[in-house]
């Protein structure tokens, strides 16, 4: 292992409030940066960093920890683009859309799931997305869905049973009979290569004494909860949440005070999937209600084929502050920590010393660029595990 100093930082990101401006992002000027191995070793003053085998001058440039992506469905098969444009011109999305993924998806090779897999990590790492969750839920059959969660478990350790996404048509006449399949012979399948287990709790999909079937049993064994919750209506699943003490609510579009007052009051995320409002022309989350009642918000990129078909975090950063009410330092920390928080990690996210080298450069002085220049490449650079990728 050889030690590597970043010099000549114009805006250092490391989401330490103990450092720098003190702000929750910690920000610290004409910084340097020193990685060992795969951590973070040392941050502080350019002037003052420590001798190292290598040093990369930034050239006045932005770092900032790489983005931690906590919500994807990227093991899948097939396009949808008949469906998005249909829906452009009017026509409203509901979770149906998904049988059409699931169809193509069943009829998939391995091979070919895993070349549409890695093709979009490649895309998000370009990005900037050094961590990223993904889930099952386009095959709903014991083989179909433990072989995706086979194939996602070799690119990342952050893996989601979604058995519950939909009722398959197959068992369109019988629900419970699924419910039954996805808490038995297919939860005992895929809980080897997962660890979260999820439900689609929504209208059009389960209810809420489905939902807490499916992730009581999940819990069972060994596996811990997060929720697709109150993205088309209002509804159980953010309550349900946190009352499972799930890691993440995703979506809560739809939200009650008292749904507000749950979260603020629990350990559970707020994971907001702004890709998902953008493709629909559906309503935006209130991120500033949230973040005002002391809600811990991720931001996410929900990239999936039917309803949000980005792999770019900054997109997504971009849209939270345009249309979510969300400051470019709120976008950026829930971005990076805030998607550590919804993966309950502590090793990610932070650029600070004994954390995991996983960090950006942008091509600009400031992580505000991220929101001010939308829609351009500004990443740079990425690092992962101490390793230069892009």
């Amino acid at each position: 292992m050889s030690s590597t100093a970043i010099t000549n930082i114009a805006t250092l990101v490391t989401n330490d409030p103990s450092l720098g401006d003190g702000s929750p992002l910690g920000l610290i000027q004409d910084a340097a940066l020193v990685i060992d191995g795969d951590r973070v070793v040392w941050t502080g003053e350019s002037s003052k960093a420590p001798a190292t085998d290598n040093r990369v001058d930034a050239g006045g440039r932005a770092v900032l920890p790489g983005f931690v992506d906590s919500h994807s469905h990227l093991v899948f098969a097939g396009d949808r683009t008949q469906e998005f444009n249909a829906r452009m011109s009017g026509r409203a999305y509901s979770a149906g859309g998904i049988r059409t993924t699931v169809a193509a998806t069943r009829a998939a090779t391995d091979e070919a799931l895993e070349a549409n897999l890695t093709r979009y990590l490649g895309e998000a790492l370009r990005q900037g997305t050094t961590t990223f969750e993904t889930k099952s839920g386009y095959g709903l059959t014991v083989a179909d869905e433990s072989r995706a969660l086979r194939i996602a478990s070799a690119h990342t350790d952050e893996v989601t049973y979604l058995g519950a996404h939909i009722v398959p048509p197959d068992y369109a006449e019988d629900p419970a009979a699924y419910v039954a399949l996805v808490t038995g012979e297919m939860l005992d399948a895929c809980a080897p290569y997962a660890r979260w287990i999820d439900v689609f709790c929504e209208k059009g999909a389960f209810d809420g004494d489905q939902a807490r079937a499916i992730l009581t049993a999940g819990k069972a064994k060994g596996l811990h909860p997060r929720v697709h919750a109150n993205q088309l209506t209002y509804g159980p699943g953010v309550q349900l949440a946190v009352e499972l003490d799930a890691a993440s609510a995703d979506h809560c579009t739809h939200l009650t005070d008292a749904d507000v007052d749950a979260l603020a009051d629990g350990r559970t995320v707020a994971t907001l999937l702004p890709g998902a409002e953008f493709s629909t022309r559906a309503q935006w989350p209130d991120a500033r209600r949230l973040l005002d009642a002391g809600v811990t918000v991720a931001l996410s990129t929900d990239c999936n084929p039917g309803s949000s078909f980005t792999s770019s975090v900054p997109f997504c950063v971009a849209l939270a502050v345009r249309d979510m009410g969300m400051t470019p330092d709120e976008a950026v920390w829930s971005a990076t920590a805030g998607g550590a928080a919804a993966l309950r990690r502590d090793d990610i996210g932070r650029l600070t010393p004994g954390a995991r080298a996983d960090l950006i450069l942008l091509d600009a002085p400031s992580h505000v660029h991220l929101a001010y220049r939308p829609g351009v490449p500004l990443v740079s650079g990425v690092w992962r595990r101490g390793s230069r990728e892009v």
